[in-house]
Order: structure tokens, then C-alpha cells, then sequence
């Protein structure tokens, strides 16, 4: 769109609207206005307010798809991540985590209001705001993590992931909650757990004559690796994190190894 006036009308309303422009924040009660925004956004009244976080570990060309300060050593110095970058796909070393989505109520209320959309009903912000549609959505205060993870080796080894949120002080804050979303399975490609080979050596004797025979059975893979999604809850504002700050998440592979990972969620790039 070109604005036909004077270059400066021009900065004058380029300064008026970016200072008119919502400041996002993670949102740990909804409120009047913020409820209002996400109802509006999902019906299509406004521009669809920004409800979640997704920070991408996928590897490309040797680095990560969000950057190259996506993620950076808290454990076991940086070859681990270097490694990571050099062979994402090398499960031998462990799992890997793909992508990290945090998001807070408000992500929960734009699904309802899309939902009650798709079925002709209209939502409506005393609506949203009522016990009803509250008792539905995370508690005051919880920030929610899910973190997309491929090869892992089985089910049980879901438990083994270890995920902690730095506090202010440098404490490490522990999950109030974890839990699993119903998305896992085989993955498609790339992911089998290592086969056995065993080799049996026969002799025989016959006319004088000894013959040595090696004979190689294969085991077939006990089970392919897994992928699907871990999710976290914290409670960041008790460990004394803002709603507005740059947290770091903190976590562990189920593998044995001193590698820890440290990857920054801007809190305040969602609502």
C-alpha cells in the first residue's frame, strides 16, 4: 500500500503504528482485552494474535533451523552440540529433540474460539472467561513446553528426558507436570534399533579332509524408534521469571552422556 503524502506524514505514521502495535507478552491469566484479541483473531475480525512459541532444532546445512544461538552447551562442554549439528540424524548418541512450542492459555482459548467457529457458535469473551471454559484450560500461571522428539528408543524411555527451566537466581525449576501427547509412533525413516549378528563356525572331517563353515544369523530389530511429543508444565513467574523474559530451557536426552542442552523461549514474543 503507498501512502501518497509528504515523507514526514510518512514517519509520523510509521512511528504512530508501531507505538500503537500490541506488545506481546506470555499471558499467565487471561484477561478482558487479551481474550478479546484471540476471540477476534480466530473468527477473523483482527489479525490473529500470536498464541505460541515454536523454535525449530531441525538441522540445515549444519546449523539450527532458528539460528545458530538456538541452542547452546549447559553440560559436557560444546562437542555435544557440535556433534548434534555434525550428525542430527546419528541416534546411536540418543534421541534428538526437533522442535520446542511453548504456549500459555491464551493458545488453549484461540483453539476453543476456532472450534466453536467451526460449528457456527459464537464465543464470546464473558463466555471465555467464565468457570465453565476456566476449569478447561491450564491453571493461573503455567506455561506449557512440548517438545517434538525423534529416535527414541521406546516408550519407556520418555521418563528418562530430564527438563528444567533456569530461575533467576540460577536455580533449576523442575516441571510441576509432564505428560505425553497420543502422537507417537515408528518413525518413517532413519529409525531401527541396531541388529544383532551372531556367527556360528561348524567343522567336519570327511576322507581326511576338514572343512570349516561360518555361518552368520542376522536378528531382526527388537522395535523401530520412536517419535512424538514430550510436554512440560512450569510455573515460571514463582521461580521469579517474567512474563515478558528470555527463560532458559534446560534439558537432558534419555542417553548416557554428560551433554545437557540450553535453548532460550523469548516469553515475550507470544501472547
Amino acid at each position: 500500500m503507498s501512502i501518497r503524502t509528504s515523507a514526514r506524514l510518512t514517519l509520523s505514521l510509521t512511528l504512530a503504528a508501531l507505538l500503537a502495535a500490541p506488545a506481546h507478552a506470555w499471558v499467565p491469566k487471561l484477561e478482558d482485552t487479551t481474550a478479546r484479541n484471540v476471540i477476534d483473531g480466530a473468527y477473523g475480525r483482527r489479525d490473529p494474535v500470536p498464541t505460541y512459541l515454536i523454535t525449530s532444532l531441525k538441522v540445515k546445512d549444519g546449523q539450527f533451523e532458528a539460528g545458530p544461538d538456538a541452542v547452546t552447551a549447559f553440560d559436557g562442554g560444546a562437542a555435544c552440540v557440535t556433534d548434534w549439528l555434525a550428525a542430527p540424524q546419528d541416534y546411536a548418541k540418543g534421541s534428538r529433540p526437533v522442535t520446542l512450542t511453548a504456549s500459555g492459555q491464551a493458545d488453549q482459548l484461540f483453539f476453543a474460539a476456532q472450534d466453536a467457529r467451526d460449528n457456527f457458535r459464537n464465543l464470546s469473551v464473558k463466555d471465555a472467561l467464565s468457570e465453565e471454559f476456566t476449569s478447561k484450560r491450564l491453571p493461573d500461571g503455567q506455561l506449557r513446553i512440548d517438545i517434538a522428539v525423534q529416535g527414541l528408543p521406546s516408550e519407556k524411555a520418555r521418563a528418562a528426558y530430564l527438563v528444567r527451566l533456569k530461575g533467576a537466581d540460577g536455580k533449576l525449576i523442575a516441571p510441576v507436570k509432564s505428560t505425553y501427547v497420543n502422537d507417537w509412533k515408528p518413525m518413517e525413516s532413519g529409525g531401527t534399533v541396531a541388529v544383532k549378528a551372531d556367527t556360528t563356525v561348524t567343522t567336519s572331517t570327511s576322507g581326511g579332509t576338514t572343512t570349516t563353515q561360518a555361518t552368520t544369523t542376522v536378528s531382526p530389530a527388537a522395535t523401530p524408534l520412536l517419535e512424538g511429543t514430550l510436554v512440560y508444565y512450569f510455573e515460571p513467574l514463582k521461580a521469579g521469571l517474567g512474563a515478558s523474559d528470555t527463560v532458559n530451557l534446560l534439558l537432558r536426552t534419555e542417553a548416557d552422556t554428560s551433554c545437557a542442552y540450553s535453548i532460550p523461549v523469548k516469553l515475550g514474543d507470544f501472547s
